[in-house]
């Protein structure tokens, strides 16, 4: 199945070490790769339908030293819908006039929501399918934009409905708050100061945080495998719900 990874921060955060840790585990999910950073209400969003160990555009985004306190990456290896890039992870959709983002991991067998015109799936997978019933779900239940916890709420009731038709890991954000659903295998870590010496998984590679963070930053990274040795990931629960908001398990 597919790999997500994704961060949310106190204070606009570089995010691409954990970015080459993902893009590590791509000779096996080769189907395309995609990463969404917010920047305020703004989004900066880059998908391609190659793999991430050989895609130019991963290299120009590992390149590129964009900061983000809420970023959804994800690396695909394809169950539903052809390899294309109408079907490469993360989607985006507008509601309440902000920018959502949404990545799946997982296979919803049977899937087929009624969607009415205003959230339609572009390509072919069932991971926009659910992410367009999400949204259609959401709009019917908040006529506004609603707070973070009325969210999270509306959220927990909705998850159980994906959850019987197979597997769904997945992250969605607005740019508010990073939310993390775990229907099997989805871990999450918190940083905090002190920062020190972090060493990726899955490469000869590491970096001192503490040379680039100040006492002030909060990160909190969601993956579907660690992607770290030696820090106190935490596996998340069957059927859990997680909100992270300035890097923080929001309560």
């Amino acid at each position: 199945m597919c790999q997500l990874l994704g961060m949310n921060a106190k204070l606009p955060t570089d995010v691409m070490f954990s970015f080459t840790g993902l893009a590590q585990r791509a000779d096996e999910h080769k189907d395309g790769f995609g990463i969404a950073f917010f920047e305020g209400r703004g989004l900066r969003h880059f998908v391609d339908h190659h793999s991430a160990r050989v895609s130019p555009l991963a290299k120009l985004v590992q390149d590129y030293p964009i900061k983000s306190d809420n970023v959804i990456a994800h690396i695909r290896k394809a169950t539903q819908g052809q390899v294309a890039l109408e079907n490469t992870h993360p989607f985006v959709r507008e509601l309440w006039g902000r920018y959502w983002v949404f990545a799946h991991n997982g296979n919803l067998k049977d899937f087929a929501p009624r969607l009415h015109g205003a959230f339609r799936p572009v390509g072919q997978t069932d991971s926009e399918r659910a992410f367009c019933w999400l949204m259609q779900e959401l709009a019917k239940a908040h006529c506004d934009v609603p707070s973070v916890t009325e969210l999270s709420h509306t959220l927990r009731e909705l998850m159980p409905q994906l959850n019987r038709y197979g597997t769904f890991n997945m992250l969605l954000s607005n740019g508010q708050a990073l939310w993390a659903h775990g229907s099997t295998h989805l871990h999450y870590l918190l940083r905090r100061h002190p920062f020190g010496r972090v060493h990726l998984q899955d490469e000869d590679l590491s970096v001192d945080f503490s040379e680039h963070t100040t006492a002030e930053d909060r990160v909190a990274v969601i993956a579907t495998e660690p992607l770290t040795r030696g820090e106190p990931w935490v596996a998340m629960a069957p059927g859990e719900l997680k909100v992270f908001v300035g890097g923080e398990l929001f309560a």
